[in-house]
Protein backbone atom coordinates (compact mmCIF):
# COMPACT_ATOMS: atom_id res chain seq x y z
CA UNK A 1 0.00 0.00 0.00
CA UNK A 2 1.35 3.52 -0.83
CA UNK A 3 1.72 6.00 2.29
CA UNK A 4 -1.26 7.91 3.55
CA UNK A 5 -1.33 11.73 3.15
CA UNK A 6 -0.22 13.31 6.43
CA UNK A 7 -3.33 15.57 8.22
CA UNK A 8 -1.15 17.25 10.58
CA UNK A 9 2.57 17.66 12.29
CA UNK A 10 3.01 14.39 13.82
CA UNK A 11 1.37 11.96 10.81
CA UNK A 12 3.82 14.41 8.77
CA UNK A 13 6.81 13.61 10.88
CA UNK A 14 5.86 10.29 11.09
CA UNK A 15 5.33 9.75 7.44
CA UNK A 16 8.43 11.58 6.32
CA UNK A 17 10.76 9.23 8.62
CA UNK A 18 9.34 6.08 7.27
CA UNK A 19 11.12 6.97 4.20
CA UNK A 20 14.51 6.32 5.77
CA UNK A 21 16.58 4.05 7.52
CA UNK A 22 14.86 3.17 10.91
CA UNK A 23 16.64 4.79 13.34
CA UNK A 24 15.49 7.50 16.13
CA UNK A 25 12.37 9.06 15.48
CA UNK A 26 11.94 11.90 18.41
CA UNK A 27 9.11 13.64 18.74
CA UNK A 28 8.07 16.00 21.74
CA UNK A 29 5.50 14.36 23.60
CA UNK A 30 4.10 17.74 24.33
CA UNK A 31 3.58 18.04 20.31
CA UNK A 32 0.98 15.14 20.33
CA UNK A 33 -2.24 15.20 19.15
CA UNK A 34 -5.44 14.12 20.95
CA UNK A 35 -4.61 15.50 24.77
CA UNK A 36 -8.56 16.40 25.32
CA UNK A 37 -10.30 12.54 25.52
CA UNK A 38 -13.57 14.74 24.22
CA UNK A 39 -12.11 15.34 20.82
CA UNK A 40 -9.08 12.61 20.71
CA UNK A 41 -11.68 10.21 18.33
CA UNK A 42 -11.96 12.62 15.85
CA UNK A 43 -8.59 14.27 16.06
CA UNK A 44 -7.54 13.41 12.58
CA UNK A 45 -3.45 13.80 13.01
CA UNK A 46 -3.54 10.91 15.75
CA UNK A 47 -5.84 8.73 14.57
CA UNK A 48 -4.20 8.64 11.03
CA UNK A 49 -0.62 8.23 12.86
CA UNK A 50 -1.59 5.69 15.28
CA UNK A 51 -3.41 3.72 12.06
CA UNK A 52 -0.23 3.58 10.34
CA UNK A 53 2.12 2.79 13.58
CA UNK A 54 -0.66 -0.15 13.42
CA UNK A 55 -0.40 -0.92 9.51
CA UNK A 56 3.50 -1.63 10.54
CA UNK A 57 2.15 -5.19 11.39
CA UNK A 58 -0.59 -5.82 8.87
CA UNK A 59 0.90 -5.12 5.28
CA UNK A 60 3.02 -2.03 5.60
CA UNK A 61 3.77 0.60 3.33
CA UNK A 62 5.03 0.32 -0.29
CA UNK A 63 9.19 1.53 -0.15
CA UNK A 64 8.88 1.12 4.01
CA UNK A 65 11.37 -1.02 5.78
CA UNK A 66 10.31 -4.09 7.83
CA UNK A 67 12.14 -2.82 10.50
CA UNK A 68 10.41 0.19 11.43
CA UNK A 69 7.57 -2.24 12.56
CA UNK A 70 10.09 -3.11 16.21
CA UNK A 71 12.28 0.25 16.39
CA UNK A 72 12.32 1.21 19.88
CA UNK A 73 11.41 5.30 19.37
CA UNK A 74 8.36 4.22 16.83
CA UNK A 75 6.99 2.31 19.88
CA UNK A 76 7.56 4.67 22.19
CA UNK A 77 5.49 7.29 20.02
CA UNK A 78 2.61 4.75 19.36
CA UNK A 79 2.83 3.83 23.41
CA UNK A 80 1.97 7.84 23.55
CA UNK A 81 -0.67 7.90 20.75
CA UNK A 82 -2.48 4.71 22.33
CA UNK A 83 -2.33 6.09 26.27
CA UNK A 84 -4.69 9.39 24.67
CA UNK A 85 -6.43 7.19 22.03
CA UNK A 86 -7.34 4.51 25.49
CA UNK A 87 -8.48 8.22 27.82
CA UNK A 88 -10.52 9.29 25.08
CA UNK A 89 -12.59 5.52 25.34
CA UNK A 90 -12.49 5.55 29.14
CA UNK A 91 -14.16 9.14 28.72
CA UNK A 92 -16.56 8.02 25.78
CA UNK A 93 -17.41 4.44 27.35
CA UNK A 94 -19.94 3.46 29.80
CA UNK A 95 -19.19 0.30 31.01
CA UNK A 96 -21.81 -1.66 33.40
CA UNK A 97 -20.52 -2.75 36.79
CA UNK A 98 -18.70 -6.20 35.88
CA UNK A 99 -20.75 -8.88 35.88
CA UNK A 100 -20.13 -12.24 37.85
CA UNK A 101 -18.57 -14.84 34.68
CA UNK A 102 -21.46 -16.80 34.66
CA UNK A 103 -23.77 -13.52 33.24
CA UNK A 104 -21.49 -12.29 30.48
CA UNK A 105 -23.16 -13.54 27.70
CA UNK A 106 -26.64 -11.93 29.14
CA UNK A 107 -24.44 -8.63 29.81
CA UNK A 108 -23.45 -8.02 26.27
CA UNK A 109 -27.17 -8.70 25.12
CA UNK A 110 -28.25 -6.48 27.42
CA UNK A 111 -25.11 -3.94 26.54
CA UNK A 112 -26.40 -4.24 22.74
CA UNK A 113 -29.84 -3.57 23.72
CA UNK A 114 -29.28 -0.73 25.50
CA UNK A 115 -27.59 1.00 22.48
CA UNK A 116 -29.21 4.22 21.06
CA UNK A 117 -26.59 4.27 18.38
CA UNK A 118 -27.62 5.90 15.28
CA UNK A 119 -30.15 4.36 12.72
CA UNK A 120 -27.32 4.09 9.40
CA UNK A 121 -28.40 0.66 8.84
CA UNK A 122 -32.29 1.98 8.52
CA UNK A 123 -31.05 4.86 6.56
CA UNK A 124 -29.26 2.97 3.99
CA UNK A 125 -32.35 0.69 3.56
CA UNK A 126 -34.65 2.93 3.02
CA UNK A 127 -33.17 6.38 1.99
CA UNK A 128 -29.46 6.67 0.68
CA UNK A 129 -28.28 7.15 -2.75
CA UNK A 130 -26.44 5.26 -5.20
CA UNK A 131 -23.75 7.96 -3.85
CA UNK A 132 -24.18 7.54 -0.41
CA UNK A 133 -24.12 3.97 -0.35
CA UNK A 134 -21.01 3.87 -2.52
CA UNK A 135 -19.61 6.12 0.48
CA UNK A 136 -20.75 3.90 3.20
CA UNK A 137 -18.69 1.14 1.47
CA UNK A 138 -15.44 2.97 0.94
CA UNK A 139 -15.76 3.52 4.85
CA UNK A 140 -16.46 0.20 5.42
CA UNK A 141 -13.20 -0.63 3.58
CA UNK A 142 -10.86 -0.15 5.34
CA UNK A 143 -12.04 -2.89 8.15
CA UNK A 144 -13.49 -5.22 5.59
CA UNK A 145 -10.30 -5.41 3.32
CA UNK A 146 -8.27 -6.53 6.45
CA UNK A 147 -11.82 -8.85 8.20
CA UNK A 148 -11.12 -11.22 11.31
CA UNK A 149 -7.65 -9.87 10.64
CA UNK A 150 -7.43 -7.51 13.70
CA UNK A 151 -9.11 -10.41 16.19
CA UNK A 152 -7.08 -13.42 15.05
CA UNK A 153 -3.99 -11.54 16.95
CA UNK A 154 -6.34 -13.29 19.96
CA UNK A 155 -6.16 -17.21 18.56
CA UNK A 156 -2.69 -17.57 20.39
CA UNK A 157 -3.64 -16.09 23.56
CA UNK A 158 -6.93 -18.32 24.33
CA UNK A 159 -7.36 -21.80 25.46
CA UNK A 160 -10.04 -24.19 25.59
CA UNK A 161 -13.61 -23.95 24.90
CA UNK A 162 -12.65 -19.85 23.82
CA UNK A 163 -10.02 -21.08 21.28
CA UNK A 164 -12.59 -23.53 19.84
CA UNK A 165 -15.18 -20.97 19.11
CA UNK A 166 -12.96 -18.32 17.91
CA UNK A 167 -11.44 -20.82 15.19
CA UNK A 168 -14.89 -21.23 14.50
CA UNK A 169 -15.83 -18.24 14.01
CA UNK A 170 -12.30 -17.00 12.22
CA UNK A 171 -12.38 -20.51 10.11
CA UNK A 172 -15.81 -18.92 8.74
CA UNK A 173 -14.53 -15.21 8.18
CA UNK A 174 -11.58 -16.76 5.78
CA UNK A 175 -13.79 -18.86 3.62
CA UNK A 176 -13.03 -21.86 5.09
CA UNK A 177 -9.91 -22.34 3.49
CA UNK A 178 -11.46 -21.27 0.12
CA UNK A 179 -10.19 -17.81 -1.34
CA UNK A 180 -13.02 -17.17 -2.94
CA UNK A 181 -15.20 -17.44 -0.21
CA UNK A 182 -13.06 -15.39 2.19
CA UNK A 183 -15.47 -12.50 3.24
CA UNK A 184 -12.17 -9.67 2.50
CA UNK A 185 -12.78 -11.35 -0.86
CA UNK A 186 -16.61 -11.16 -1.01
CA UNK A 187 -16.46 -7.53 0.12
CA UNK A 188 -13.62 -6.52 -2.39
CA UNK A 189 -16.35 -8.31 -5.06
CA UNK A 190 -18.89 -5.58 -4.08
CA UNK A 191 -16.16 -3.00 -4.23
CA UNK A 192 -15.96 -3.54 -7.84
CA UNK A 193 -19.65 -4.30 -8.56
CA UNK A 194 -19.89 -0.85 -7.46
CA UNK A 195 -17.67 0.45 -9.58
CA UNK A 196 -14.93 1.25 -6.32
CA UNK A 197 -11.44 0.89 -6.32
CA UNK A 198 -11.13 -2.40 -4.18
CA UNK A 199 -7.19 -1.99 -4.01
CA UNK A 200 -6.46 -2.65 -0.07
CA UNK A 201 -6.07 0.97 1.46
CA UNK A 202 -7.44 2.57 -1.71
CA UNK A 203 -9.59 4.93 0.69
CA UNK A 204 -7.25 5.54 3.20
CA UNK A 205 -6.96 9.40 2.13
CA UNK A 206 -10.48 10.09 2.22
CA UNK A 207 -11.81 8.49 5.20
CA UNK A 208 -11.79 10.68 8.60
CA UNK A 209 -10.64 9.95 12.14
CA UNK A 210 -13.74 8.67 13.49
CA UNK A 211 -13.44 5.71 10.53
CA UNK A 212 -9.91 4.80 11.10
CA UNK A 213 -10.89 5.23 15.12
CA UNK A 214 -13.05 1.92 14.26
CA UNK A 215 -10.03 0.15 12.92
CA UNK A 216 -7.68 1.38 15.77
CA UNK A 217 -9.68 0.66 18.72
CA UNK A 218 -9.78 -3.36 17.57
CA UNK A 219 -6.10 -3.29 16.44
CA UNK A 220 -4.77 -1.49 19.81
CA UNK A 221 -6.82 -4.05 21.36
CA UNK A 222 -5.49 -6.70 19.39
CA UNK A 223 -1.70 -6.31 19.37
CA UNK A 224 -2.00 -6.00 23.01
CA UNK A 225 -2.01 -9.30 25.11
CA UNK A 226 -3.06 -7.15 28.10
CA UNK A 227 -6.40 -6.61 26.26
CA UNK A 228 -7.47 -10.25 24.97
CA UNK A 229 -10.15 -10.26 26.92
CA UNK A 230 -11.31 -6.70 25.62
CA UNK A 231 -10.57 -8.32 22.07
CA UNK A 232 -13.38 -10.87 22.81
CA UNK A 233 -16.11 -8.62 23.85
CA UNK A 234 -15.48 -6.42 20.79
CA UNK A 235 -15.68 -9.30 18.44
CA UNK A 236 -18.81 -10.36 20.43
CA UNK A 237 -20.17 -7.28 19.42
CA UNK A 238 -19.52 -7.35 15.92
CA UNK A 239 -20.79 -10.81 15.46
CA UNK A 240 -24.00 -9.88 17.67
CA UNK A 241 -25.02 -6.59 16.26
CA UNK A 242 -24.32 -8.23 12.38
CA UNK A 243 -27.41 -9.99 10.85
CA UNK A 244 -30.31 -7.39 10.99
CA UNK A 245 -27.77 -4.42 9.75
CA UNK A 246 -26.29 -6.48 6.79
CA UNK A 247 -30.16 -7.69 5.97
CA UNK A 248 -31.12 -3.71 5.62
CA UNK A 249 -27.68 -3.04 3.65
CA UNK A 250 -28.25 -5.92 1.31
CA UNK A 251 -32.14 -4.74 0.72
CA UNK A 252 -30.53 -1.28 0.33
CA UNK A 253 -28.79 -2.37 -2.56
CA UNK A 254 -31.72 -3.97 -3.98
CA UNK A 255 -34.32 -0.91 -3.84
CA UNK A 256 -31.01 0.49 -5.78
CA UNK A 257 -31.36 -2.09 -8.47
CA UNK A 258 -28.31 -4.27 -7.62
CA UNK A 259 -28.67 -7.93 -7.92
CA UNK A 260 -27.74 -11.13 -5.70
CA UNK A 261 -24.40 -11.06 -6.71
CA UNK A 262 -23.32 -7.47 -5.73
CA UNK A 263 -25.33 -8.37 -2.53
CA UNK A 264 -23.79 -11.31 -1.52
CA UNK A 265 -21.30 -10.04 0.48
CA UNK A 266 -23.96 -8.74 3.06
CA UNK A 267 -26.53 -11.72 2.63
CA UNK A 268 -23.76 -14.28 3.28
CA UNK A 269 -23.30 -11.97 6.73
CA UNK A 270 -27.00 -12.57 7.76
CA UNK A 271 -26.56 -16.40 7.88
CA UNK A 272 -23.00 -16.62 8.74
CA UNK A 273 -23.51 -13.85 12.00
CA UNK A 274 -26.86 -15.66 13.53
CA UNK A 275 -25.16 -18.79 14.21
CA UNK A 276 -21.72 -16.68 15.41
CA UNK A 277 -24.07 -14.61 17.43
CA UNK A 278 -24.27 -17.26 19.77
CA UNK A 279 -20.90 -19.02 19.54
CA UNK A 280 -19.11 -15.63 20.32
CA UNK A 281 -21.44 -14.51 23.98
CA UNK A 282 -21.63 -18.26 25.30
CA UNK A 283 -18.97 -20.30 23.86
CA UNK A 284 -16.22 -17.61 23.23
CA UNK A 285 -16.91 -14.90 26.00
CA UNK A 286 -18.85 -17.14 28.48
CA UNK A 287 -16.07 -20.06 28.15
CA UNK A 288 -13.25 -17.07 28.50
CA UNK A 289 -14.84 -15.55 31.48
CA UNK A 290 -15.56 -18.83 32.76
CA UNK A 291 -11.45 -19.69 33.06
CA UNK A 292 -10.74 -16.09 33.57
CA UNK A 293 -13.76 -14.53 35.89
CA UNK A 294 -11.77 -11.29 36.46
CA UNK A 295 -11.66 -10.45 32.75
CA UNK A 296 -15.38 -10.34 32.72
CA UNK A 297 -15.30 -6.14 33.24
CA UNK A 298 -12.53 -6.30 30.49
CA UNK A 299 -14.81 -8.13 27.93
CA UNK A 300 -18.07 -5.71 28.19
CA UNK A 301 -15.14 -2.58 28.09
CA UNK A 302 -14.48 -3.98 24.75
CA UNK A 303 -17.77 -4.84 23.47
CA UNK A 304 -18.74 -1.02 24.87
CA UNK A 305 -15.81 0.21 22.97
CA UNK A 306 -16.87 -1.35 19.64
CA UNK A 307 -20.46 0.29 20.12
CA UNK A 308 -18.91 3.69 20.81
CA UNK A 309 -16.45 3.84 17.88
CA UNK A 310 -19.21 2.31 15.56
CA UNK A 311 -22.18 5.18 16.83
CA UNK A 312 -19.33 7.87 16.08
CA UNK A 313 -18.62 6.61 12.56
CA UNK A 314 -22.05 6.46 11.80
CA UNK A 315 -23.23 9.75 13.01
CA UNK A 316 -20.76 11.23 11.32
CA UNK A 317 -22.36 10.21 7.88
CA UNK A 318 -25.49 11.33 8.72
CA UNK A 319 -24.83 14.13 9.93
CA UNK A 320 -22.97 15.11 6.66
CA UNK A 321 -25.53 13.71 4.33
CA UNK A 322 -28.43 15.27 6.08
CA UNK A 323 -26.54 18.70 5.25
CA UNK A 324 -26.22 17.54 1.69
CA UNK A 325 -22.85 16.61 2.06
CA UNK A 326 -20.09 14.49 1.06
CA UNK A 327 -19.31 12.26 4.16
CA UNK A 328 -15.13 11.50 2.80
CA UNK A 329 -12.48 14.04 3.13
CA UNK A 330 -10.94 15.86 -0.03
CA UNK A 331 -8.20 13.86 -0.90
CA UNK A 332 -4.79 14.86 -3.16
CA UNK A 333 -6.25 14.77 -6.05
CA UNK A 334 -8.57 17.65 -5.30
CA UNK A 335 -11.57 15.39 -5.39
CA UNK A 336 -13.72 15.95 -1.79
CA UNK A 337 -17.15 16.89 -0.75
CA UNK A 338 -18.19 18.10 -3.99
CA UNK A 339 -17.13 15.50 -6.05
CA UNK A 340 -18.44 11.63 -5.74
CA UNK A 341 -16.68 8.90 -4.27
CA UNK A 342 -16.06 6.90 -7.74
CA UNK A 343 -13.90 9.76 -8.66
CA UNK A 344 -11.66 9.35 -6.45
CA UNK A 345 -11.35 5.35 -7.00
CA UNK A 346 -10.97 6.85 -11.03
CA UNK A 347 -8.24 8.57 -10.01
CA UNK A 348 -5.79 6.20 -8.84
Amino acid sequence: MRSPQPRGPISATLLDRLTGTPGELAIPGTDLPGESPETALSDEDLQLSLWVCYELSYRGFDGVDHAWETEPTLLALRTELEQRFLAALRHRVAVPTAPDAASVPSALTALIAADDGPELALYLQREATSEQFAEFVAHRSLYHLKEADPHSWAIPRVDGKAKAALVEIQADEYGGGRFERMHSELFRAMMRDLGLDATYGAFLDRVPAVTLAVSNTMSFFGLHRRWTPALLGHLAVVEMTSSLPNRRYGNGLRRLGHDAKTTYFFDEHVEADAVHEQIAANDLCGGYAHDHPESAGDILFGAACALTAEAAMADHLLTRWAAGESSLLRDSAGVGAEGPVHAASAAR
